[in-house]
């Protein structure tokens, strides 16, 4: 009994005072009951609490050119073999060029220079365009050869820094500074698009950054990286291209 109760039930009174406090004491007794029916009415008609609903797992990300922190690679299929070149302009907006925009950079963040080969000019098309007596062998030796320095020297640049690089945005000079290389030009026989002076902009330590992409020359509408450093060169060393704060220029025109 509560301690009210008891002080009530227990005082000393005359008779009238006496049934005033059994009716008052009654009507007590009364309010209490009521109140403990209606809790139990209402924890009978509550709706018993539900369970967690399991957590359903994040959409995957969309492929984008600007790493994450542990950069992914993305599969890119190579054009098919033997099909003729066209004079398609090719389009930095594609997704595939953002793709294998990201892969290089992969590359060059993580030292893996082969993950970039997906980036690179394609032999079955530098076989086709060359007009020299063994392509095959200048591609593998020449032209990768130089890619995979370039690669390293760029990721020995970034330093301590390269795991927190993320690329921002891939500038690419305009349509109207890309040239037609026309055959007989550069030792080719077979003409493509060619634009020099490309940007890899990226963020690191707060600061935007970027180096060049020296040549990106056309197959079949699409763009492909065929010199990152340097186009001529007089060391066997990997060469990085522009480094600059910001943005850096893009170009200049000329070359093949």
């Amino acid at each position: 009994m509560p301690p009210q109760l008891a002080r009530t039930a227990g005082a000393r009174s005359t008779p009238g005072c006496w049934s005033l406090a059994s009716r008052a004491l009654g009507l007590v007794l009364t309010v209490l009951v009521a109140a403990g029916c209606a809790t139990a009415q209402s924890q009978a008609g509550a709706t018993p609490p539900r369970s967690p609903a399991p957590a359903k797992p994040s959409p995957t990300a969309s492929p984008s050119p600007s790493p994450s922190p542990s950069p992914s690679v993305i599969a890119i299929a190579p054009p098919p073999a033997g099909l003729p070149q066209t004079r398609e302009l090719p389009s930095a907006s594609t997704q595939v060029f953002a793709d294998e925009m990201t892969d290089l950079w992969t590359a060059i963040v993580t030292g893996n220079t082969s993950v970039a080969l997906q980036s690179f000019f394609p032999l079955s098309a530098y076989q086709q365009v060359k007009a020299i007596s063994d392509p095959t062998a200048d591609w593998n030796s020449r032209l990768v050869g130089d890619y995979v320095l370039d690669i390293q020297a760029a990721h020995s640049f970034l330093g301590a820094s390269a795991a927190n690089a993320q690329l921002v945005q891939v500038i690419v000079p305009s349509p109207q500074d890309a040239a037609w290389i026309d055959p007989g030009g550069c030792y080719n026989k077979v003409g493509y698009w060619h634009v020099p002076g490309s940007r890899l902009v990226y963020r690191v330590n707060g600061q935007l950054r970027s180096i060049g992409i020296a040549s990106l020359i056309s197959w079949r509408g699409q763009w492909y990286v065929v010199h990152l450093g340097a186009v001529v060169r007089s060391t066997t060393a990997g060469i990085v291209d522009d480094p600059s704060l910001g943005t850096g220029a893009t170009g200049p025109p000329g070359g093949c």
